[in-house]
């Protein structure tokens, strides 16, 4: 009888732990209007680069990977925004999910990619971001509040893009 109780008492503790574990894995996950979640990632010059330190400037977040013909299309497309609005106050961080830094780092080589390319290969700030495509974006403002998500790529994406920031960077 009493191992029963002791069985019942150690049962409702373990859900109770992996509830509110739930709870807090499920509110960081990212919709409009909410805190983006902070996250520090090597680039591929081996600076950490911190999302909270860029407070005050839009930040374009995309995940990618070497393997997805979206995203090589869309990479591009990204850093002529960066370079166009980068003065304005777009800082755009390319995170990288290949396992594989260095091939990440010879594609944006190869596509003479100028963006801030992180890595993350352990692909926590992945799940953190709930990234169940690619490519994914999502646009934060300057209060750190995630304002657009975006999952996948058409060609053409990039202009909504380009309306979203240029609203963020008015306000």
């Amino acid at each position: 009888m009493k191992s029963c109780r002791s069985l019942r008492r150690s049962l409702a503790v373990a859900l109770g732990v992996a509830a509110l574990y739930a709870a807090q894995v499920f509110a960081a996950l990212p919709t409009p209007g909410s805190a983006a979640p902070d996250f520090t990632l090597k680039g591929t010059n081996g600076q950490n680069v911190r999302l909270k330190e860029q407070r005050g400037q839009v930040v374009l977040i995309n995940f990618w990977a070497t393997w997805c013909a979206p995203c090589r299309q869309e990479l591009p497309a990204l850093d002529k925004l960066q370079t166009q609005y980068g003065k304005a106050g777009l800082r755009l961080l390319a995170v990288s999910v290949d396992e594989d830094g260095g091939k990440a780092d010879a594609m944006a080589r190869q596509l003479g990619l100028k963006l801030t390319v992180l890595h993350d290969r352990d692909k926590l700030v992945a799940k953190r971001y709930d990234v169940d495509a690619m490519p994914a974006t999502v646009i934060v403002d300057r209060k750190g509040q995630v304002r657009f998500v975006h999952r996948g790529y058409r060609a053409g994406y990039e202009k909504t893009y380009e309306q979203q920031i240029r609203e963020l960077l008015r306000e």
